[in-house]
């Protein structure tokens, strides 16, 4: 009986035993589709975390590009202008000539409206101020209550100052092209208009020794001036002209029964700010 008994259990072990591969391989299996599951969930994620990604990028590009629409639509230049120069006489009447430095300022605002897409051709209208001062050889006193006109020698006179000092309300136009994109403001530029002046204020002086003569709102000077203008350059470096098309004097001011029939050509450099 136990040999029976024995032979038995021996039977069962080897059943158990045969059923090992069995359940190794079913293991196996199962842990292969969890993990092909896995991989799939993984891949399934990375896919979806790419399509957001695309999206938000997408959704970026869109507001950058709605952002510089915008801005493009409001893009101007070149709004503020300050303008350094050296003035001088042109026509000058026999024996006239300027001495030391003959200087001007002008600065302004200028309403920039471009004319094309690309916002590079545009017109521009505005309001500004300047001051030329003229020094020189024309000696302005006052004869019974009116404006005498002479000129001195500067061989025989040594005078210590001798200047008129124009100041004027400006009002150019003008026409504009340039090189600028909304991402730079380093471009080149040629703007050329027409200026119109009005005078505000005037005033002479001459000073040799104890003798001292100031002059205030001298009527002589024409109140209105007006004449063409260019400008042109890169960045901050600008050249700037201006040439006078009328007298600075009336034709009642006179040097010896000649009308002082003089203008003006102003050339310098030009800065102009945003």
């Amino acid at each position: 009986m136990k040999k029976y008994f024995s032979i038995f259990i021996f039977f069962i072990f080897l059943s158990a035993f045969a059923q090992d591969p069995v359940k190794e391989k079913q293991i196996k299996q199962a842990q292969e589709r969890e993990e092909q599951e896995r991989i799939k969930e993984v891949l399934s994620n990375d896919k979806t975390t790419d399509i957001r990604k695309v999206e938000e990028d997408k959704k970026k590009k869109d507001s950058i590009s709605a952002t510089v629409t915008v801005i493009d639509s409001l893009y101007r230049e070149d709004q503020f202008y300050i303008g350094l120069t050296y003035d001088l006489l042109q026509n000058r009447p026999d024996g006239v000539s300027q001495n030391s430095f003959s200087s001007g300022v002008h600065i302004g605002f200028l309403r920039d409206f471009p004319l094309n897409k690309r916002r590079n051709v545009a017109i521009a209208v505005g309001l500004g101020y300047s001051m030329n001062d003229y020094r020189q050889n024309i000696k302005i006193t006052e004869v019974d209550g009116k404006p005498f006109y002479e000129v001195v020698n500067e061989n025989d006179v040594n005078f210590d100052k001798n200047k008129f000092a124009l100041h004027y309300l400006d009002l150019p136009i003008e026409f504009r092209w340039r090189t600028s994109t909304i991402q730079s403001h380093r471009f080149w530029r040629i703007y050329t208009g027409f200026k119109l002046s009005y005078l505000v204020l005037n005033k002479s002086k001459y000073v040799q020794g104890n003798e001292k003569v100031r002059i205030f709102g001298n009527d002589d000077f024409n109140k209105l001036q007006y004449g063409a203008y260019i400008s042109f350059g890169y960045n901050t470096w600008n050249f700037h002209a201006y040439y006078g098309l009328n007298s600075l004097f009336k034709s009642e001011a006179k040097i010896d029964g000649k009308s002082i029939d003089m203008n003006t050509l102003n050339i310098g450099l030009m800065f102009y700010i945003l």
